[in-house]
């Protein structure tokens, strides 16, 4: 539930681009080897995609 609520705060403060801050942030920190933080950061992009709903072109 932690990571929706901060996946919601981010997207609220953020707006679409903070999709693509969490995966950069995962990306980093998967170069760094902090594996398990940026598997946090993917939950967290994948719940704010989830939110954002079907994507519309």
């Amino acid at each position: 539930m932690e990571i929706h609520d901060y996946a919601r705060q981010l997207l609220e403060a953020h707006g679409p681009k903070a999709i693509a801050e969490a995966a950069q942030n995962a990306i980093d920190l998967e170069q760094k080897g902090e594996l398990e933080l940026a598997k946090t950061w993917r939950h967290i992009e994948d719940a704010m995609k989830m939110m954002r709903g079907p994507h519309q072109s």
